[in-house]
This record gives structure tokens, C-alpha cells and sequence, in this order.
């Protein structure tokens, strides 16, 4: 007969599944109250009690909930909770075979002076033994001398008052052993220190309103900003006011921007925060020029216009080339961006080069659509037009002799490859000016190498036409998709998490694989919306006529395509 047995109707009831390993190493030596709230925890959620409060659990076990978080405390310190939310207050029942949190019986009596002076320092209240218990595992677990934790909680009490929590003196001693302060001598030294830089402290708390009295943790931030990064007391108070942080984090967070770009000096803060401020607008007036709607700017800033602003371009010419843009029906900042390297790349940055930039763009449209007109043609100017024209500039060809290479090609039908063909005639022909065009001027040029060149240009223009149209249609379905406010945010979202993802690769292995799982979930999110719109993504690339060539006339080899070969019949 075995020691314990049950009824046969006690096994057919419902049960809560504890560890052995809790009943072998930590039943033993855990304060009884403390086994309560673990076992009723484990109860709770087993049982899909998830409506439960902290205060339904207090009220169930006549306990206060300052007494239940109390005790989750004390499981937490030995590993067997982890308490994960203060507000609101959130627990996690940890695996009980661990190492570090293997429970110790520890001997009141070996702590009974240590006990008397820390009841003495907090004498506006009396001390539990479940509070007693943790400042002796803090002198058992971190080798704490008992009146270098003495001082600690002096300090505490001091700073917070009577009603300090035990948790904040957990926090504040654990922060003092971190740097190796576990003795009298040392936490005298450390707060000896801190006590140095009091005084910046409270200045700098009263400059940017924040209502609270500096601490240790403070203390060490404040070393990071002056002794690690450099930072003077004025610079710091001048961020701080800047930035409009009202908390110790958040002047961290504006120093660390402030060290990243390299703003030390008060009016350099004061410069980078004003033209923080300035981008911020000029991203809204580029939106506005360019026709574009933003929800969040943030990723704009970040990706195109401080980038912009790195580039050399001011102000008023960012916004003069958003119009210029809008104008070509170059509507978002990819194409304004593109736009931009291009000119950076020609030198083209400062205010009197873009004017005149777009001064000379605008007169070249003119003359480009008088010259359409002269052809026969109504259309709009496409890009293979402004190609043409720089070519025929190239060859010194001035305004007169392009309108007569117009008239001849007007009523062909194909006028602009026809053009293109009579001027590299008249090119190789040394013919500048329209005295010397000979009485053929009527008619086709008859010279069989004239011919050949109009050939040439008929079929340059036709591959041309293919694949522009192919691209246009792309570039327009891929338009609509991003003039849906669900799509496109998910799609500028994606384009800035896998700029991110292309940094972590070689910086941080971990985060690029989050980064890499945050992408794919965004694109499930992307297709779906695709799918809502009735948009084949695969219709933004553009599908060619020719699959062979992909309508540029010849193969991967370099030899004529089949699709030519029909095409020269046709010209015949």
C-alpha cells in the first residue's frame, strides 16, 4: 500500500500541474504566503482565468496588492516569476529548474544588527520579513557588506522618503554592485561622486521642468554625456530646452542625435534644431509641389530630403525642382530623387545652376514641341525627344537646320526617326546650313547611306515606342497602386525597413533577421491589398512585346531578333 493514495472520484476531478522541481527545491524554503500566490497563479492560468485581476487575486487570498507585488517580487528574485508590466501589473511563471535562482535558507538571527539599522533608517514604517528577506539575498547574492547596503538604503530613503519601495532599492543597489561598489568604503566614494554632480544636476532638472531629484542612475547618465560623449553643462541645458525634453530619457535620446550628427557647441545645437524643424516644413511644402499626400513625414525626411540637404541643394531650389517635377508629371519623391542624383551628378547644386538648368529644359521643350508641330506630330514630349536633341546639338546643328530636317520628315510615318536619319546625313555630308541643302531638300535624301541611316533611325525609334509604352504602363499601374493610402504606406514602409535590413546584414545579424521577418510579414499584408485592388504586381515590370529581345531588336547574343527581322519587311 502506497504512503499517499486518492479516491476514485478525487481522480476524476480537474487538477492544477505544479513542477516537481518546485516541490523538491523550492517547497521546502519559500515563505508559506509566497507558495500561495505562486500556486494560485498556476491555478489561474491553467484553468484560462484570464479576467483575473491583481485585486481579484488580493481579495481571494485576503491579501493587500501591495502584499501580492510584494511577493511576486520575492518569486522574481528567485527566478520563479518574471514580472513584466508594472502598469498594468503583468507576471510570467518562469520554468523552476534553474540555476541562479536556487533558493538559500538564510538565518534571520546572522542579520539581526543589519535588520535594527535598516528599521532605524526607515522609520516611518515597519519592514516585513518578506522585505527583510530580499536586502538579505542582496547581501547573500551580490556580496554586499551589510553597512555598505546600509547607506544604500540611507540614500534611498533620503532621496525618496520614508514610503521608498523596496523595489527601487533593489534597482539602486544592484546599479551600485554593477560597478563593483559593494563595499562601505566604495559606496562612499560613489556617493561622494555623485554628490559632486548635484549641482549640475538640479540646474539642469530646473532648466527643462523636470520635477523630480536626481538619482544615481542620473548621476551615470550625466557622466556618459560630459566624460564619454563631451558635452559641456551648457550644451546639455541647451538640448535639453531645444529638444523640449522633459525627462532624463529623453535628453539622452537628444544628445545621443546630437553626438551622432556632431553638434556639440550650443549654437550648432541651436542651428541643427532649427533646421530640424525648418526640413520638417520644407518636406510639406515639397509634398504640396510635387502633388503628393504624406501621413507621417518622419520616413521622407530620413530617406530623400536630409539626404537632399547633405547633397548641397537649398531650401528654395528643393522646392523649385518639386514644381519643375510636378510639371513633367515626375509626381513623388522617387522621381524627384532621381531627378536630383542626376544633377548632383552633373554638378548641377547651387540656386543660379538650377535656374538655369531648368531655364535651358524649359526653352528645349519649346523648341522640341515647335518642331513636333513642324512634323506633323500633337503628341507630348517623351524622354527619346530630349535624347534626340542633345544628340543633334552634339552634331552642331542649330535651330534653323533642325526645322528644315522637320519639314522634310513631315507627313513620314515616322517623322522623328526620320528626322533623326536626314541630320546624320547631312552630318556626314558636312552640311551646316540650309544654303547648302541641294534641290533634293523635297524629297527623302536619295544616297544610299542616307537611306540606311533613316532605316537605322525608323528602327530605333520603333524599339524605342515598344518599350516605352511596355515601361509607361508599368510605371502607371504601379501609380495606382501607390495612390492607395493602405498600399502605399505598406510599400514606403517596406522600401525604408529594407534600406534598414541592408545595414543590419553588416552591422547586426540578429536584427536583420527581425527586420527580414518584419518585411515578409508586411508584404503578405501588401499582396493581399494588391489582391483588394485587383493589381497584378507582376504588371510593374513591364512586359515587353518581345520576350526574346525585350523590343530592343537583338538577343542576349547580340544577334538580330526575329521580331526585326519582321519589322524590316515591313519597312520594305
Amino acid at each position: 500500500m502506497p504512503f499517499i493514495s486518492v479516491s476514485d472520484e478525487v481522480a476524476k476531478k480537474s487538477f492544477t500541474s505544479v513542477e516537481n522541481k518546485f516541490i523538491t527545491k523550492y517547497l521546502p524554503v519559500l515563505e508559506p504566503v509566497a507558495v500561495k500566490v505562486y500556486l494560485y497563479s498556476l491555478y489561474l492560468y491553467q484553468n484560462g482565468q484570464t479576467s483575473f485581476t491583481l485585486s481579484d487575486l488580493a481579495a481571494s487570498l485576503q491579501l493587500s496588492e501591495d502584499e501580492v507585488k510584494g511577493y511576486f517580487e520575492y518569486l522574481e528574485e528567485l527566478e520563479l516569476v518574471s514580472v513584466i508590466s508594472a502598469v498594468p501589473f503583468e507576471v510570467k511563471i518562469l520554468d523552476a529548474d534553474n540555476v541562479y535562482g536556487t533558493p538559500k535558507k538564510l538565518k534571520a538571527e546572522k542579520y539581526s544588527d543589519f535588520a535594527k539599522a535598516v528599521q532605524d533608517v526607515l522609520k516611518g514604517r515597519m519592514i516585513s520579513p518578506n522585505e527583510f528577506r530580499e536586502y538579505f539575498y542582496l547581501i547573500e547574492e551580490y556580496g554586499f557588506e551589510q553597512n555598505a547596503l546600509v547607506m544604500i538604503i540611507n540614500y534611498c530613503v533620503n532621496l525618496k522618503g520614508d514610503d521608498v519601495r523596496s523595489a527601487y532599492i533593489k534597482k539602486v543597489a544592484k546599479s551600485f554592485a554593477e560597478d563593483g561598489a559593494t563595499t562601505a568604503k566604495k559606496v562612499d566614494e560613489k556617493l561622494s561622486a555623485y554628490t559632486s554632480s548635484t549641482p549640475s544636476l538640479l540646474k539642469l532638472f530646473g532648466a527643462a521642468g523636470i520635477k523630480k531629484q536626481p538619482d544615481v542612475d542620473d548621476d551615470k547618465l550625466y557622466k556618459k554625456w560630459t566624460e564619454g560623449m563631451g558635452f559641456e553643462e551648457s550644451a546639455i541645458i541647451a538640448a535639453a530646452k531645444l529638444f523640449k525634453a522633459k525627462t532624463v530619457e529623453r535628453i539622452d535620446g537628444a544628445l545621443e542625435e546630437l553626438y551622432k550628427n556632431r553638434k556639440f557647441d550650443v549654437k550648432e545645437i541651436a542651428d541643427y534644431c532649427n533646421m530640424k524643424s525648418s526640413v520638417y516644413a520644407l518636406t510639406l511644402e515639397i509634398a504640396k509641389n510635387l502633388g503628393v499626400y504624406m501621413q507621417n513625414p518622419a520616413p521622407y525626411i530620413e530617406n530623400y530630403v536630409n539626404i537632399w540637404c547633405n547633397f548641397g541643394y537649398s531650401f528654395e531650389s528643393m522646392k523649385t525642382i518639386a514644381a519643375y517635377c510636378f510639371r513633367q508629371g515626375k509626381n513623388s519623391f522617387e522621381d524627384m530623387n532621381g531627378l536630383i542624383r542626376d544633377l548632383y551628378n552633373e554638378g548641377v547644386v547651387d540656386d543660379v545652376s538650377i535656374d538655369s538648368y531648368i531655364k535651358t529644359r524649359a526653352a528645349e521643350d519649346k523648341l522640341l514641341k515647335a518642331i513636333l508641330s513642324t512634323c506633323g506630330l500633337s503628341r507630348k514630349i517623351i524622354e527619346w525627344d530630349r535624347q534626340s536633341l542633345s544628340r543633334w546639338r552634339e552634331w552642331k546643328f542649330d535651330d534653323a537646320m533642325l526645322f528644315e530636317a522637320a519639314k522634310l520628315s513631315s507627313g513620314k510615318s515616322n517623322p522623328m526617326a526620320y528626322m533623326n536619319g536626314i541630320l546624320s546625313a547631312w552630318k556626314s555630308e558636312n552640311i551646316y546650313t540650309p544654303d547648302k541643302i541641294d534641290s533634293r531638300r523635297n524629297t527623302a535624301p536619295a544616297q544610299p547611306a542616307a537611306d540606311g541611316r533613316v532605316q537605322k533611325a525608323e528602327i530605333e525609334r520603333h524599339y524605342f515606342d515598344l518599350r516605352h509604352a511596355a515601361e509607361e504602363l508599368a510605371e502607371k499601374t504601379l501609380d495606382r497602386a501607390m495612390s492607395d493610402e493602405i498600399y502605399g504606406n505598406l510599400r514606403r514602409k517596406l522600401n525604408s525597413l529594407t534600406i534598414q535590413h541592408a545595414f543590419a546584414e553588416i552591422r547586426d545579424k540578429d536584427k536583420a533577421v527581425d527586420l527580414a521577418d518584419e518585411i515578409k510579414v508586411l508584404e503578405q499584408k501588401a499582396d493581399q491589398r494588391l489582391a483588394e485592388l485587383k493589381i497584378d504586381k507582376e504588371d510593374f515590370s513591364p512586359r515587353y512585346k518581345c520576350n526574346i529581345c525585350n523590343d530592343t531588336g537583338y538577343d542576349k547574343n547580340g544577334a538580330p531578333c526575329k521580331c526585326l527581322n519582321e519589322f524590316l519587311k515591313t519597312l520594305k
